[in-house]
């Protein structure tokens, strides 16, 4: 196996999504989907915007029918990030939501019908400049896929993708992004290990189904992660059975975690032990909180003893710990100035806002 150094991206063409570039070494993206009635336009403004807040960068929106369709263009007018049109089974549906100015469409070419049916849609994405996401996940496999591979095996998944991404091909369209969601982390890594041998489009990754938030986070940073720190993975959707805002944050997260976004801050704190002597969980949480706003990249620790805090954490740009009454605050692992134990919150948070200017 070819090793890859750290920062390796996979080579992928670039697709354009509104102002949103996917793939082509552009920055991962992170993106949802929201949980609202598409024809509640009120309701779906608000929550997009409340999104947009916390950091999504694309969003897809739910089209089951004309009247879903028929609010598109006034969503798309009062939001700011890209729009993706999310359709299946009514090609018509599909003609309607490029119609009303969405930035790309998300459908299933197998599932859309008649061969005529696809080229209609493929066209009309084609003279807007709009692209299409296509994939496979793990409820949309095709039955002859699922009899002779299984549910589960990458084959199947790599197959039904190329089956949909030819179609696309044939019609001399190219703007495409491709996605491979199972419910199966083993499955969804080496679906696209697979398919990243074949194709240079850019890979939108999920795992589907993932759960609830704390089963969904654990496979969806596993997977995920794998992925994009094999440089896989140009724009990413984390789905979980919880609020939509908890999907970005957790998209975030991954993508700091692996140097893929380097914004905001990045709070590091040490696991408790017995010569811990501050509340230290309470503490470091406050701080995560406290600092969420904050745009500009800083690695901030709280750490929880004297002995080893400032040389465990001489990576962060500032940091505190403390005991006994008497706290510490260092940069770069070395020791600044010795503060009040019950000062330490707020002084820490007084240097950080300085430091970063107060964005």
């Amino acid at each position: 196996m070819e090793l890859k150094y750290p920062g390796h991206r996979r080579k992928s063409r670039a697709v354009k999504a509104g102002k949103v570039i996917i793939g082509g070494g552009f920055p991962v993206s992170v993106q949802s989907m929201t949980n609202t009635d598409t024809r509640d336009v009120e309701a779906t403004v608000a929550q997009i915007k409340t999104l947009e807040e916390e950091g999504c960068e694309i969003i897809r929106v739910a089209v089951p029918d004309d009247e879903a369709a028929s609010k598109l263009a006034e969503i798309r007018e009062r939001i700011s990030i890209p729009l993706v049109a999310d359709i299946h089974f009514k090609y018509k549906l599909a003609l309607a939501a490029i119609a009303r100015g969405v930035d790309k469409i998300r459908i299933n070419p197998g599932n859309i019908g008649e061969d005529w049916k696809v080229r209609e849609v493929t066209q009309a994405a084609k003279d807007t400049g709009i692209p299409i996401r296509v994939g496979i996940n793990s409820g949309s496999l095709p039955k002859d896929l699922v009899e002779k591979y299984g549910h589960d095996d990458p084959e199947a998944f790599v197959v039904g993708a190329m089956r949909q991404i030819e179609i696309l091909e044939s019609l001399d369209f190219h703007d495409i992004v491709v996605a491979l969601k199972s419910s199966s982390v083993n499955t969804t890594y080496w679906a696209h290990m697979m398919l990243a041998e074949k194709v240079d489009y850019p890979f939108h990754l999920g795992i589907t189904e993932a759960g609830t938030l704390t089963t969904g986070t654990i496979k969806s940073s596993v997977g995920l992660g794998a992925l994009l720190i094999n440089g896989i993975g140009d724009t990413i959707r984390v789905s979980l059975s919880a609020d939509p805002v908890e999907e970005i944050r957790v998209g975030k997260a991954i993508l700091k975690s692996l140097e893929l976004k380097k914004e905001g801050v990045e709070v590091i704190s040490c696991p408790t032990c017995g010569r811990c002597q501050i509340d230290l969980i309470g503490l470091a949480q406050s701080i995560e909180r406290k600092t969420v706003h904050y745009k500009t990249p800083l690695k901030v620790a709280v750490m929880g003893c004297v002995v080893n805090g400032p040389g465990e954490a001489s990576a962060a740009d500032i940091g505190i710990t403390g005991g006994d009454g008497l706290g510490l605050l260092f940069k770069k692992g070395e020791i600044v100035r010795k503060v009040p134990e019950a000062e330490l919150e707020k002084v820490l948070l007084d240097e950080i806002e300085r430091m970063t200017g107060g964005k």
